[in-house]
């Protein structure tokens, strides 16, 4: 016997089914239970995600307005959800048309509204807090490709600069190179104006970092999203750089301040360029001296667990030697007194798929499945079969739904905050 939850499933997808004068009406309280937080929201979101999203492109007519209607649905509905939740209803956001390549900047913009209240960028930032500095990452990371089609990421900079900078030595380790990878994959798409607020804080950091002379080791992954970070910024506001640095870049602009001497600026910051080279370099050739033994560790390994944790290694050092390279690369020509930053894509950073590897998936892999979004050409059918599939498709397994009702809940509970471990 069916569930009374079933029953309300099941009566609220057929109003979706009969026309497109009732769906809405029935949309609107499947929402409100997400939104409320009722007993039964998990099953509702499980409900959306398998039954209602997937069939996109046949419900949401005429588009632009169901469209329209559903985001601003989405909108109340996430102020308050888990990590994973996030996703679901943001990852559907962007794959509607009126959020698509073709949008307007504004659409972008709301996306990244949207993220911003999630990120809660309007609080103070307390270093204790592990869940709100794991959303922060998250939320950066899901803004990215909204970064890439031309939205702002001011907000997210200048609360960078502004509350976590202070911090950051309280920060736990693990986390601090999550932060810092987010502001090296979003620099390049920093205004000018926040590239010039942020520039400061990311020299004084890259001081701390780069040794003023040789030593042992450095940590080379916090260097390279540093180096990367500067680059990128300095490429868009170069004569910021004469202050902090010493350089002489001349823009005709009063902010060149080329009547001021910063020598001792520059001395400081090429002597650590120095030491961050000579220490890299040494690294790097003691790596190279180990690399060369894991093809022989993996043919003597007697199990499959020894060659499984040498492999791992083996990669973890093939990504340390990326690292290295990267910033021997970055450091190069920051030697000049009028050096030119890198702002293009000429330098991936050694976490990234690399280009080569890339270029072969898209030459040579195989084709992946297409989401089911409504467009393939079984769905290209009359009207009566049409509607007799969509109610097969909406009742099949229904039964299912609800189950594993705890999954993408992260570590218990609703709430700002709550299950955003993991996340990115």
């Amino acid at each position: 016997m069916n569930s009374p939850f079933q029953f309300i499933f099941r009566c609220h997808w057929f109003l979706l089914l009969i026309g497109t004068l009732y769906w809405p009406d029935s949309l609107q309280p499947l929402f409100k239970h997400v939104e409320q937080g009722s007993e039964i929201r998990e099953k509702i979101i499980c409900f959306l995600r398998d039954k209602v999203f997937p069939l996109k492109a046949e419900l949401l007519k005429p588009q632009a307005e169901m469209e329209r209607f559903i985001t601003d649905l989405i909108k109340k509905s996430v102020q308050d959800v888990t990590g994973s939740e996030f996703e679901l209803f943001m990852g559907f956001l962007r794959s509607l048309s009126i959020f698509g390549d073709s949008a307007p900047r504004e659409s972008f913009q709301e996306l990244i509204e949207i993220i911003q209240a999630q990120a809660d960028l309007n609080s103070q930032f307390n270093v204790s807090d592990i869940d709100h500095i794991e959303r922060w990452i998250s939320c950066m990371y899901m803004a990215l490709p909204i970064f890439m089609r031309g939205a702002s990421a001011s907000k997210f900079l200048n609360y960078f600069v502004k509350q976590i900078v202070p911090a950051f030595e309280k920060i736990p380790e693990e986390k601090k190179l999550d932060l810092l990878k987010t502001i090296a994959s979003s620099s390049p798409y920093a205004a000018a104006q926040d590239s010039r607020q942020l520039l400061p804080s990311v020299v004084q950091l890259l001081k701390k970092y780069m040794p003023g002379k040789k030593v042992e080791d450095i940590n080379h992954n916090y260097v390279e999203c540093l180096l990367y970070t500067f680059h990128h910024l300095a490429h868009k506001t170069p004569n910021t750089t004469n202050s902090l640095c010493g350089y002489k870049i001349v823009t005709g602009q009063p902010s060149d301040r080329l009547g001021e001497d910063f020598s001792e600026h520059y001395k400081d910051f090429t002597e650590r360029l120095t030491g961050t080279e000579e220490t890299v370099r040494a690294a790097s050739k003691r790596l190279t001296q180990g690399m060369a033994d894991f093809n022989k560790a993996i043919s003597s390994a007697k199990t499959d667990e020894e060659k499984t944790k040498i492999k791992g290694d083996q990669q973890t050092s093939t990504r340390t030697m990326r690292s290295y390279n990267n910033i021997l690369a970055m450091t190069q020509s920051l030697h000049s007194k009028s050096p030119l930053f890198i702002g293009d894509k000429k330098i991936t950073l050694s976490w990234m798929e690399q280009p080569n590897k890339a270029a072969a998936t898209k030459a040579g892999g195989k084709r992946s499945q297409p989401s089911t979004n409504g467009n393939d050409p079984a769905n290209k059918k009359g009207r009566g079969g049409m509607q007799n599939q969509l109610v097969n498709r909406a009742f099949e397994g229904l039964s299912h739904v609800g189950r594993g009702s705890g999954r993408g809940r992260g570590r218990g509970g609703r709430g700002r905050g709550r299950g955003w471990s993991g996340y990115h």
